[in-house]
């Protein structure tokens, strides 16, 4: 029951890990709050406890979007695909998935619409997952109707892993050696999940936000091989490098696309490693008192005692989604 002057706020991509957190915190400020999942989502009954009304929906199915933001002030869009080896989903759901989106809030008279995207948008050489990041935020800031915010989180991490984090710690592990692309030099801020999911909090209604494009990373930069072995540390798996030409890289991963499904070394992964994503966040931090804390401490509190454990006792890395 939606009580007169409360907020009313729709979440998709709610069934994620991020999108439940988020879902949970904006409950707790008291607003009214409509969670997009997919059909038969298993996270629908999470959503329901926590007092959240799910909305079972595609946004590749406009027809099952209708009526979605009915009386819905904010809208979050979360929902993205973020590793495919099908290059035209990223297209599909990324970009013409937010286009659903966007055309629905329109319609329905939202106020208030903020994109999810990402920090890859800002690479010089864009993956297709990265162009159709950035095709979805030139969508959302010519959208009609409504204000706009976009922000774009770094690599994320929290105490369940974060999917491109879980990917990279599985190759790390998977071997004695490990074979590391470049010289790992790129610089990175990772930014745990939490700080994400209180940024978020704080932009809902707020005015100072409008038509602003904000970064939400973390608050410490670090190389990229020296993030390696963070990991690798705070999960007892110290592991020595052999660093490989990136050229070498780039044409092995070529063949192996040709050649294979599901290839072992993507276009995508090199980009991830090789590229900066030093995104400033001090915008953010001015605007809307966005307190990021540094990976080394954010490590500290999401995988304390991981590397007092011996690794053959660990049990395998896995999502509890």
């Amino acid at each position: 029951m939606v009580t007169p002057g409360q907020r009313r706020i729709l979440v998709t991509g709610a069934g994620g890990v991020l999108g439940l957190r988020l879902c949970s915190r904006l409950l707790e400020t008291g607003a009214s709050v409509r969670g997009l999942v997919l059909p038969s989502d298993p996270q629908r009954a999470r959503l329901q406890q926590l007092g959240a009304e799910p909305w079972e929906g595609d946004l590749c199915v406009p027809a099952s979007l209708r009526g979605i933001c009915d009386d819905i002030d904010t809208v979050y869009h979360l929902a993205a695909i973020i590793i495919s080896h099908d290059r035209s989903a990223f297209r599909r759901i990324n970009r013409e998935g937010t286009s659903h989106m966007v055309a629905a809030a329109g319609a329905a008279g939202v106020r208030h619409f903020i994109y999810v995207s990402s920090a890859s948008v800002t690479y010089p050489r864009r993956t297709p997952y990265a162009q159709s990041k950035l095709e979805a935020e030139q969508l959302v800031a010519s959208g009609a109707g409504f204000e706009h915010t976009i922000v774009r989180p770094t690599l994320v991490y929290d105490r369940h892993g974060g999917q491109e984090l879980l990917m990279f710690l599985d190759y790390l592990r998977k071997f004695p050696v490990v074979p590391f692309i470049g010289a790992g030099t790129a610089l990175k801020r990772p930014v745990w999940a939490e700080d994400i999911v209180d940024g978020l909090v704080r932009l809902a209604g707020n005015r100072v936000a409008f038509g602003k494009t904000y970064n939400f990373s973390g608050g410490e930069a670090i190389k990229m091989l020296d993030f390696a072995r963070l990991l690798l540390r705070h999960h007892a798996a110290d592991r020595p490098f052999v660093h490989l030409p990136v050229a070498l890289c780039r044409a092995a991963a070529r063949l192996l696309e040709v050649v294979m499904d599901d290839p072992p070394l993507t276009s995508s992964a090199i980009a991830g490693v090789i590229n900066d994503a030093d995104l400033d966040p001090a915008e953010a931090m001015r605007d809307l008192g966005y307190r990021p804390i540094g990976v080394h401490a954010g490590f500290e509190r999401c995988f304390p005692t991981a590397a007092r454990i011996p690794e053959a006792a660990r049990q395998p890395w896995t999502d509890p989604k």
